[in-house]
């Protein structure tokens, strides 16, 4: 086996399984899981619809490059979207679909680290999305983690980073808006790290799975491409941007999403795939392109996360220094205890609630865990049990 399989830790939801086996909550109140981040509104009946009248086609194989109307929709999002010149991408070498951003997260570290070099270095946020780290440890990388505190703003602080360091970074994985916190890259953030990126010709992967689920209508999350186009890196050196639909749409089973960015970096990424890839299955290809192309349903979707997240607020707000997130569904909730673990399982115990403990999302930097005294809440349960869920936590909090 390959022995850096003895450098991963175990799953966060592994570890939560094992921390709450053995407790027995009170089965007079409904269990409200409100740990993992997936969404529960149904999928919209035009995306069941299309998949079902296409199911025939699983008799034929997909290309990889998956069908030329998919790339030309997603193409016509991104520009939409994130106001990029058209002639900037190209649907032939620019845009990949792929089953779910986090087969592709990992498996593009696997095709990008170059493990010729010595001691090759991978940044990521911490807290974080535990692929990252995995992907990093198996491409023979070593995982560097960037803590994302109050203090700045649960943003990366790049200053911080030791010079030497650069010189051996290969990747930086991004993640805006961010999984746990919420927050949002600023134009200024962004410009750092792109000025660092090709002064050091390190990549830039930039996780934007959250970026349709926001707070003000007005103003969408930022992306990677778009300030690159802004700073002047019209070709989008360096830099890559993972979606999916599984938030967007409702959709975490259809496993589709896509990658774009750097015409170089994806010709080697595909020419990887060519070995280790699947191709999206042609039914999925054909429900992917309705959902890509509807907005409808997106609004809808947000305007539903804004109502949990209204009614949330103003039941814990009295009891908790709570802050709102720009975007993503997910509170990060710093609790009364340091210890995340305990709150998790007391309250498990105490109101059959289930939320995540924020240590298991990140790793010690120094002296510091910065998820210790967090938990993750992710608020994709139905109104009715969120709200429940809320009072149950406030409860809990008025009795510690």
């Amino acid at each position: 086996m390959n022995p850096n399989l003895e450098a991963l830790k175990p799953y966060p939801f592994e570890r939560l399984n094992t921390l709450l086996d053995r407790i027995h909550p009170p089965t007079q109140l409904n269990p409200i899981d409100l740990s993992i981040g997936e969404p529960t509104y149904l999928a919209s009946s035009f995306v069941r619809n299309k998949f079902q009248a296409n199911v025939h086609l699983i008799q034929n194989y997909p290309t990889l490059r998956g069908n030329l109307e998919l790339r030309e929709t997603i193409k016509s999002w991104l520009i939409k979207r994130y106001k990029l010149d058209p002639e900037s991408l190209n649907v032939e070498t620019q845009i990949l679909p792929v089953n779910g951003s986090r087969e592709a997260l990992f498996s593009f570290t696997q095709a990008c680290v170059d493990v010729s070099k010595k001691d090759p270095l991978v940044l990521m946020p911490n807290p974080f999305y535990q692929v990252y780290e995995g992907a990093a440890i198996l491409a023979n990388a070593t995982p560097v983690f960037l803590a994302t505190t109050a203090e700045n703003n649960f943003l990366p602080d790049f200053s911080q980073v030791p010079s030497s360091f650069w010189d051996d970074c290969q990747m930086v994985y991004i993640c805006s808006p961010g999984n746990p916190t919420g927050k949002v890259f600023t134009r200024q953030k962004y410009y750092e790290l792109l000025t660092l990126s090709l002064k050091h010709n390190f990549i830039i992967a930039a996780d934007e799975c959250y970026s349709e689920i926001y707070q003000d209508e007005a103003n969408p999350p930022i992306g990677l491409l778009q300030v690159a186009q802004d700073f002047g890196n019209t070709d989008y050196k360096n830099c890559i941007v993972f979606h999916s639909l599984s938030k967007r749409s409702n959709v975490p089973g259809l496993r589709s999403g896509f990658v774009a960015g750097d015409e170089e970096l994806l010709t080697g990424f595909y020419k990887y795939r060519t070995y280790h890839g699947s191709s999206m299955p042609l039914p999925t290809q054909q429900a992917s392109i309705e959902c890509w192309k509807d907005e409808d349903h997106v609004l809808a979707n947000r305007d539903g996360y804004r109502k949990k997240f209204k009614e949330v607020y103003e039941i814990l707000s009295p009891v908790l220094e709570l802050e709102m997130p720009e975007a993503t569904f997910y509170l990060w909730l710093k609790i009364p205890i340091e210890d995340d673990e305990k709150f998790a399982q007391e309250l498990f115990r105490l109101h059959n609630v289930i939320v995540l403990p924020g240590s298991y999302l990140s790793r010690v930097t120094g002296n510091r865990c910065p998820g210790s005294g967090y938990v993750r809440v992710a608020l994709v349960a139905s109104l009715e049990d969120c709200i429940k869920a809320a009072k149950r936590i406030r409860a809990f909090i008025q009795s510690m």
